[in-house]
């Protein structure tokens, strides 16, 4: 241990996602001493890596855009799209949801702005909005932080340009349109000079959007606060007392020493779930969905379940809808390190693509959301894992495919290292993935007789304002539906993978972790992942496991702070 590692705290923090630097901005903003334990040596969990869309039902930027919403109309709709289950920490999130955003923006550098269109995933139901409700974080330049920008996690490289550089969510359709139209051009153009300033002693560009500003935001409103983040630091069990209470952390570095941390007031659990536990996976996901993860691996060191189970904590009831989920296209990266795309909005809905199975044929409507994809995969898994997402050539150029960039002058190198499947004709394309011929020829061609009109009859894509927003919107009739004509043809195979677990650490609405019995185990806090989801396994609109993870994360810094041993 290094020795400004003091041995006592009044809260400990493991973890360093949105939930974790949530929590011990909150603790810290209420007097207490905090300390973050990162297992990894970089910062920012998985929340560096994601979309960075916050769900905060009526929260009150949503004036400012002429939307309305309530907390009976979001009750309405959750009540429509998550399972029974526990309602008493639902009404806690939307309860306390707006009030941690507005106390974080008062007093950190958290800043969110409203998604003006972004569409529940269920906009037809009772109490949908169709935008408002989700928050994104504004951009952040990484300069903020000083040296220590070097120590927040990169974004998924195939979600930058030119080697690191990220793009905003509405700057992507200037870079589509940047040679059809001269706004686009110019846009892009001062773009790419900003990020060419940007790059001058900098191992990235500086201009940080989605998740990674959101982590980057919430960095910086840590360490201003006096929060130590110490990274490389393996938690491998909590203390606790003779009553049952945690008293602290048993810590590891990277050279092995070990060493007990005290914590007087309070220890909050926020490691990121169990994805890379494999005895614990199995009990909460299919066997058929396999053990792909789109999070973050941050080592071997026991994650937030078991360190909580060690001394007496309850977790979910074992069930098969565990996890939210994604389609994922593997990969191995230039360095030899294993990857996976996760096809959340950039190609699936696009008009000119279609999914279909082992025996060729959809099976699914590929314009819903990446949860309810990978949900109709599974209920088809004899045939539906993999799946194989397919395009054209003018797809592929207009709007990629997985890792494949939109305008590529080339994509043979992905094709001969087998990312991407090709065929001349549709006939090949089978042979080249293995489905039957002539019944992958009828599926194209009858889609194509309907997506010529704009139409899909079979499943109906682009039937609703969610599907149509991650749809082309200069694509007439149907921005989800558009004809797959023009050779050569590509494929690309998709996996079940999860974006985390939904099940997890058992809480009360205040974040205290209870044990079997139903007792609150003293000084023990869970949030973000580490928490068994209030949506119990539904992922009813974009941002709802950071908004949670925010409002609970807040809530834990908040009850830690005003903790006392025994409590």
């Amino acid at each position: 241990m290094t020795e400004d590692d003091a041995a006592q705290w009044d809260v400990i923090v493991v973890g360093s996602g949105a939930a974790g630097l949530a929590a011990a901005c909150k603790a810290a903003l209420d007097g207490a001493s905090v300390l973050v334990l990162e297992q990894s040596d970089l910062i920012g969990g998985t929340t560096a890596i994601s979309g960075g869309m916050v769900w905060i039902p009526a929260n009150h930027k949503m004036a400012a855009i002429g939307k309305t919403d309530t907390l009976e109309a979001a009750r309405i709709y959750l009540e429509a799209t998550v399972p029974p289950g526990d309602r008493q920490r639902l009404n806690a999130f939307l309860s306390w949801g707006d009030a941690a955003i507005r106390d974080l923006e008062a007093h950190t550098s958290l800043r969110l702005q409203p998604v003006v269109t972004y569409p529940d995933y269920y906009p037809d139901l009772p109490g949908a909005t169709s935008g408002g409700r989700v928050l994104e974080p504004v951009p952040f330049d990484g300069r903020q932080l000083g040296k220590d920008f070097a120590r927040l996690r990169d974004p998924l490289p195939e979600f930058m340009l030119l080697g690191g550089m990220m793009v905003s969510r509405t700057d992507i359709p200037h870079f589509r349109k940047a040679f059809r139209s001269l706004r686009s051009f110019a846009r892009v153009t001062r773009l790419m000079l900003g990020y060419a300033t940007e790059r001058i002693g900098a191992p990235r560009g500086t201009g940080l959007y989605l998740g990674n500003a959101l982590a980057g935001r919430l960095m910086k409103s840590a360490l201003d606060l006096g929060v130590r983040i110490s990274t490389g630091r393996s938690v491998e069990s909590l203390l606790s007392n003779a009553d049952g209470g945690v008293t602290g952390v048993i810590v590891h570095d990277t050279k092995g020493n070990s060493k007990a941390l005290t914590a007087r007031r309070a220890v909050i659990l926020a490691t990121g779930g169990f994805s890379y536990d494999g005895a614990l996976r199995k009990c909460y996901v299919p066997a058929s969905a396999g053990d792909l993860t789109a999070t973050i691996d941050t080592g071997d060191a026991p994650r937030g379940a078991r360190l909580a189970t060690a001394v007496g904590a309850m977790l979910s009831v074992p069930t098969e809808q565990g996890a939210f989920w994604v389609p994922g296209s593997t990969f191995t990266r230039a360095d030899g390190s294993k990857a996976i795309y996760p096809h959340t909005v950039t190609d699936r809905a696009k008009p000119g693509a279609i999914a279909v199975g082992s025996d060729g044929k959809r099976f699914v409507n590929e314009a819903i959301s990446y949860h309810d994809f990978v949900r109709a995969q599974i209920a088809a898994a004899d045939r539906a894992i993999p799946a194989w997402l397919i395009g054209d050539s003018d797809f592929v150029w207009r709007y990629g495919l997985g890792k494949v960039k939109p305008f590529m002058p080339s994509v043979r190198a992905e094709v001969e290292r087998g990312y991407l499947r090709r065929g001349d004709s549709i006939g090949d394309l089978a042979r080249a993935i293995g489905v039957p011929a002539d019944a992958f020829t009828t599926t194209v061609e009858t889609f194509n007789e309907g997506a010529r009109r704009g139409e899909d009859p079979e499943f109906g894509r682009g039937s609703n304002i969610y599907q149509r927003h991650l749809g082309d919107a200069d694509f007439k009739p149907n921005p989800c539906v558009g004809p797959i004509e023009k050779g050569p043809f590509y494929a690309i195979a998709l996996y079940p993978a999860d974006l985390g677990m939904s099940c997890g650490i058992v809480t009360d609405p205040l974040t205290r972790v209870l044990r079997e019995d139903g007792s609150i185990i003293p000084s023990l806090f869970a949030c973000g992942n580490d928490m068994a989801s209030i949506m119990e396994g539904a992922y009813p609109g974009p941002g709802i496991t950071l908004g949670p993870a925010l409002t609970f994360g807040w809530l834990a810094g908040r009850q830690a702070a005003a903790s006392r041993r025994g409590t």
